[in-house]
């Protein structure tokens, strides 16, 4: 899916060099010289053409057809050490691919023999490894060049990220390479039992439905997940598989990291065991305390629903939901949440949920083992001089 530029509508203007952030273009007299290499396909240039002489060639794509290409393919994400929703998608990944009695293939860049055989006791039937100094970095370019030639040979028929920061700029970039289609921040993926298509089920609409996208027509079908969304996988330590050490990618890409500093930064509660949350029918500011309290107490966080976010009671970081944080503790207690759709995407792997409300009809008591219909504030006053 290259650049091309009509050298008969093209007036040497040199307006596209201008705008092109990536220094792909250049002029040879009046002529348009592409350097394919450095060019990211944003399409600014096309858009800033007055005579409109450039445009992507888009016939070129490597899109494809449904029947063409097998197997799911999970891109393992890295940070140091393997991510926990590298786990959590090839546990997907093989139930997806069961249904459709293809393999499953983990992406491991720069990974280690253990982090392997977890790929496969989670389910993979074989792990990419890449040891190339250029994804050292886990910058988008050289990640996205691996991943497109990858997948260009191969030919896979569903390809997922996880929805981290790395992943939801990577995943875009690939389709873009790929001519593919890309759903973003899923909560839950499935095959249709007709068609065999993937069916990709995120919030739409701010939240207040739930759609499910096709890609009825290109290859691969793409998803990024949202971590803790989906459950880990139970290991399976008999389950055998293939490991190959591949190349990498051959140039670093246009960007340099000169130095890195690291920012103390605490787990968060993605990553607790039990959590205490607060919604809009908390009633006072003052009743965060209370639910602060009663986290500390039992030794848990606290996080709070989306309202409070937006009122200023508590930063983003303690949210939970569709656009805060999935969460799966041991013990989820929820007091004065209503559970909003989006709230309960992101509590949706909660081991066991406890609310509290004074709606007997709220819809957090669907996804609660134990409902209380009563104020949340007496509640939790009983709970803490009870503890």
């Amino acid at each position: 899916m290259p650049l091309r530029v009509n050298p008969a509508l093209c007036a040497g203007c040199g307006l596209c060099v201008r705008t092109c952030a990536s220094g792909a273009l250049q002029m040879a007299g009046k002529r348009l010289i592409i350097d394919d290499g450095k060019c990211v396909l944003c399409g600014i240039c096309a858009q800033s053409c007055p005579k409109q002489a450039l445009f992507i060639e888009r016939q070129a794509s490597a899109a494809r057809r449904e029947q063409d290409g097998s197997g799911v393919w999970v891109f393992a994400e890295r940070a140091g050490k393997m991510l926990p929703v590298a786990l959590e998608l090839t546990g997907r990944a093989r139930a997806l691919a069961d249904r459709r009695k293809s393999a499953v293939t983990a992406l491991l860049p720069r990974g280690t023999q253990d982090e392997a055989n977890q790929l496969i006791a989670a389910g993979a039937d074989r792990v990419f490894l890449c040891p190339s100094p250029f994804l050292r970095d886990r910058l988008d370019a050289p990640y996205a060049d691996w991943i497109s030639n990858l997948v260009l040979k191969e030919k896979p028929e569903i390809l997922l990220f996880g929805a981290t920061g790395f992943g939801r700029s990577l995943a875009p970039r690939v389709a873009a390479r790929l001519g593919a289609g890309l759903t973003a921040d899923c909560t839950g993926l499935d095959i249709d039992p007709e068609t065999g298509l993937l069916l990709q089920t995120r919030p739409a609409f701010g939240g207040n439905l739930m759609a499910t996208i096709v890609s009825p027509h290109h290859r691969p079908q793409m998803a990024t997940v949202r971590p803790g969304v989906l459950p880990a996988p139970v290991p399976d330590p008999g389950r055998t598989g293939e490991i190959a050490l591949l190349d990498g990618p051959e140039k670093a890409g246009l960007v340099e990291i000169i130095e890195q500093t690291a920012r103390e930064k605490s787990a968060g509660i993605a990553q607790a065991d039990v959590i205490v949350t607060a919604g809009r029918g908390i009633g006072p500011r003052k009743n965060l305390a209370l639910v602060q309290e009663l986290a500390d107490k039992l030794g848990g966080q606290m996080g709070v629903s989306r309202p409070l976010v937006d009122m200023g009671w508590a930063g983003r970081e303690c949210q939970i939901g569709q656009t805060g944080t999935a969460v799966s503790p041991r013990l989820l207690l929820a007091f004065g949440v209503s559970g909003a759709i989006q709230h309960l995407a992101g509590m949706g792997n909660a081991k066991t949920v406890v609310a509290v409300n004074t709606d007997p009809d709220a819809p957090i008591f669907s996804a609660a083992d134990y409902k209380v219909v009563g104020d949340a504030a007496e509640i939790l006053h009983a709970l803490l001089e009870r503890l």
